[in-house]
C-alpha cells in the first residue's frame, strides 16, 4: 500500500480556502513577485495547525524544503508555520538548514518568518554558544540573512542580549540597504519597550553613525 504523501493533504485543505479575488491582492502587495492561492493568514495557519505532522525533524526539514519548491507563496508561509508550531521538537543544528531555506526566494514576509521560528528556537536553547549562528550569520554575504541576525531576538524582552543587539546594531550600521536599516530601528525600537533608557543611551552616542530611519524607528515609542 502507498504511503499517502502529507502534502496533498494539505494542499486539498488549501485549495478549498482559496479566493482568486484575494489572490490577485495579495500578489500586488508583494510587487508581482510570487503567485497566491488566496488565502487569508488566519485560516492558513488554521489549516496548518490541524495538518500539522508529527515526524522525526530531519524529515520536518525535509517535508519544510518540498512546501519551499511549491510555486504559491502561500506554501512558503505554510512551511514557517509548520517549522513554528514544531520548533521545540528542532535541535540548534537545524539553524543552518532553516537558513538555507530562507536564502531561497526571499522576500521579506518569508526572511521575517523564518527570523522568527529561529528566533524562537534560539530563546529555548539558551545553552552556551547556542548563538554563534547568529553571529556567523551577521557576517553573510546575503542582506536577507543578516537581517535575520538582527532581528532573531525579536519579542525576547528582559532576556535580550543586549550586547549582541548593540553589536549588531553597529556592526550593520554602515550599510545603506532599507531593509537592513529598518531592521536596526525594528530590533532597538522592540528592546525599547522593556530597557527604554538603555536604547536611549545607545541611540544618542551612536546617532551619528546610525542612518535617520534607523534612528527614527528606534525612537519611535521612546518619549
Amino acid at each position: 500500500m502507498t504511503t499517502p504523501d502529507p502534502l496533498d493533504s494539505l494542499k486539498t485543505r488549501l485549495a478549498l480556502l482559496a479566493d482568486p479575488a484575494r489572490a490577485l491582492s495579495m500578489r500586488a502587495y508583494q510587487r508581482d513577485q510570487f503567485d497566491f492561492l488566496g488565502v487569508a493568514t488566519p485560516a492558513r495557519r488554521a489549516a496548518v495547525r490541524e495538518w500539522a505532522p508529527r515526524m522525526p525533524w530531519p524529515a520536518l526539514l525535509e517535508l519544510a524544503g518540498r512546501l519551499w519548491d511549491e510555486p504559491l507563496r502561500e506554501f512558503q508561509y505554510a512551511a514557517i508555520d509548520l517549522l513554528d508550531l514544531r520548533r521545540k521538537e528542532l535541535p540548534v543544528g537545524a539553524i543552518g538548514p532553516l537558513l538555507a531555506l530562507a536564502r531561497r526566494k526571499p522576500w521579506w514576509e518569508t526572511v521575517d518568518g523564518m527570523a522568527g521560528v529561529i528566533g524562537r528556537l534560539l530563546r529555548a536553547h539558551r545553552t552556551a554558544g547556542a548563538q554563534e549562528a547568529m553571529d556567523a550569520a551577521l557576517l553573510d554575504e546575503s542582506f536577507w540573512i543578516r537581517r535575520i541576525a538582527m532581528t532573531h531576538q525579536l519579542g525576547w524582552r528582559r532576556e535580550t542580549d543586549e550586547a549582541r543587539l548593540f553589536g549588531y546594531a553597529l556592526r550593520l550600521a554602515p550599510e545603506r540597504e532599507f531593509f537592513i536599516r529598518k531592521a536596526i530601528g525594528w530590533a532597538l525600537r522592540d528592546y525599547a519597550k522593556w530597557a527604554p533608557q538603555n536604547v536611549r543611551r545607545f541611540v544618542d552616542a551612536h546617532e551619528d553613525l546610525l542612518s535617520p530611519l534607523t534612528v527614527r524607528e528606534a525612537r519611535k515609542h521612546l518619549r
